[in-house]
């Protein structure tokens, strides 16, 4: 087994933790406590260093495309769902039905919300952009008021940029 690495991020809307190999990172997710518990140490990989820096230079608003590699751990089906999201533009929203047409497969929009759910390469990999058809918020596993912010952040940043 691949060993694995942790370092936390102290975002405006919680700590989210990172976890990645010497190579790639495999999971970025908000996690339930108010304090770093992991920090960068001498072994941690660069490419972990490399993410929590591009994670800051997106909370900052310097970033809104990101280069650390990662590897998407899910069945074909989510990770077909994921590539799709990560090609939702900065500052720009889908709908789930948007999402499975995206995909060839516009009968699978709760498969779709369901794998959705399941992503865990937050903000990376942008779930928080996936909105119902009625424009309203609905599901985030990091919480809505943290969708919330972030679609927010994201407009902001897109509306100062252009």
């Amino acid at each position: 087994m691949t060993n694995r690495y942790i370092i936390d991020y102290q975002s405006p809307i919680g700590v989210l933790e990172i976890i990645g190999s010497m190579d790639e990172i495999y999971s970025i997710m908000f996690v339930d406590r108010d304090q770093i518990q992991h920090t960068i140490k001498e072994e941690t990989p660069i490419v972990l260093i490399d993410c929590l820096k591009q994670i800051h230079e997106y909370f900052k608003g310097a970033r809104q495309v990101f280069t650390v590699p990662y590897k998407l751990e899910g069945t074909e089906f989510q990770q077909t769902v994921w590539k799709a999201l990560a090609n939702i533009p900065f500052g720009d929203t889908d709908t789930y039905k948007e999402l499975a047409i995206r995909i060839n497969n516009e009968k699978a929009i709760r498969a779709v919300g369901h794998a959705n759910s399941r992503n865990k390469l937050s903000i990376v990999i942008p779930c928080h952009r996936i909105i119902g058809s009625s424009g309203k918020l609905t599901g985030y596993a990091g919480g809505l008021w943290r969708k919330e912010w972030l679609l927010q952040h994201e407009h902001e940043v897109f509306m100062e940029k252009n």
